[in-house]
């Protein structure tokens, strides 16, 4: 068994042609501990090593359960977090909400910022290592809250991203406020649910569904509790479902926030957008 006969396993299941080399890459990674310098060096992986990924590439190919399960792991920005059902697999979109959110924090020093549907806590986890701020992560999810605190002990953040019961905002302290919200909330509408990706269904569907035909029910919700817990000039972050940017920019702006900026994504869709409370 060779590798190119592994990511023929995967192509014949119907996955792309660069999806599947990427894929096996990290199952060999993972599975045969077999990284960039042992392909640079020309060594080669034992028949036991092969087969164990073979195995993970045939479970793939007929599960359709995505290559991040398998492991356990996830890459964003630069690290991997720890993923399981019970979280949102981290996507290269929710990277452009990420940094959007570090550079407003450094540009004014923010210090007290809070992750609404923290799921995994990769943003809550990259917010605090790279400013100077601690985050506050909320889930209305025990499971994801457990696998939230995994990711920042393994990270060394533990006082710096700290993860939190709630719906919504309904366990935020009173008299506690922030300098910035960031989300990604559910916003893919339920009508949805049976076009959707096949790997996509093994995300949690209360990370992924709203309630309402627009997908719009928890920009709106998360806008209402921000008026009362936000400092003020301090700022609100979503990320986008496609085509929702309008929608989303009202609501903001009946709520009274500004300064409203929308960020588009490598495929040109309105992926991410800000406002400051006025």
């Amino acid at each position: 068994m060779a590798i190119n006969e592994i990511v023929k396993i995967l192509t014949d299941s119907g996955i792309e042609q660069n999806e599947a080399n990427v894929e096996v890459r990290l199952l060999i990674e993972h599975f045969a501990n077999y990284g960039y310098m042992d392909l640079v060096m020309g060594k080669k992986l034992s028949p036991e090593k092969l087969e164990i990924v073979k195995e993970k590439a045939e479970l793939r190919a007929k599960t359709k359960q995505p290559v991040q399960h398998i492991i356990g792991l996830a890459d964003f920005m630069g690290e991997k977090f720890i993923v399981n059902p019970s979280v949102l697999i981290p996507r290269d979109e929710t990277e452009l909400l990420v940094r959007h959110a570090i550079d407003i924090i450094n540009t004014n020093n923010f210090k007290a910022i809070l992750d609404v549907g923290t799921g995994s806590g990769c943003i809550a986890c990259m917010i605090a290592k790279y400013t100077n701020s601690q985050v506050i992560g909320l889930d209305i999810s025990s499971d994801a809250l457990n696998t939230a605190l995994d990711n920042a002990s393994k990270l060394n953040l533990n006082n710096r991203a700290i993860f939190r019961k709630s719906d919504i905002i309904s366990n935020v302290k009173q008299g506690e406020t922030f300098d910035m919200i960031v989300s990604n909330p559910p916003y893919i509408p339920p009508s949805q649910k049976e076009t959707i990706q096949t790997e996509v269904k093994f995300d949690p569907e209360i990370a992924l569904f709203t309630k309402d035909e627009k997908g719009l029910d928890f920009y709106k919700k998360i806008t209402e509790g921000a008026v009362k817990i936000l400092n003020k000039g301090g700022y609100l972050l979503f990320e986008l479902g496609m085509g929702q940017s309008c929608d989303v920019k009202q609501i903001l702006e009946s709520k009274g926030f500004g300064s409203i900026e929308i960020i588009k994504d490598l495929a040109g869709i309105d992926r991410v957008i800000s406002g400051a409370l006025l």
